[in-house]
């Protein structure tokens, strides 16, 4: 199954600035491994923002509610998430 899944970071103005850092080193760590993994199929960044544009590959919305909730940022992070399917016109048969 693949969704869209739109994130805002939104730390905290008074965490430290070493705090900060070991959460966006772990997250980035994560995020690789899932990428590997192919569950985090595509990352963009949202230009002038904090904010990322990804499509996840998972087996269920559960998956993927589990794969979020891990995410070292989740409790910083306001996200807006869209199931997807392929398209009758488009070309990439990958895209199931």
């Amino acid at each position: 199954m693949l969704f869209k899944v739109e994130m805002v970071v939104k730390l905290p103005t008074d965490m430290p600035q070493a705090q900060q850092d070991e959460l966006k080193k772990t997250e980035r760590e994560l995020a690789q491994k899932l990428q590997a993994s192919g569950k985090w199929r595509h990352l963009w960044r949202v230009v002038g923002q904090y904010a990322n544009v990804s499509i996840f590959d998972v087996d269920s919305a559960e998956e993927l509610h589990q794969l979020l909730t891990s995410l070292p940022l989740f409790p910083h992070m306001e996200m807006q998430v869209t199931a997807l399917c392929r398209h009758p016109s488009s070309i990439r048969e990958a895209d199931l």
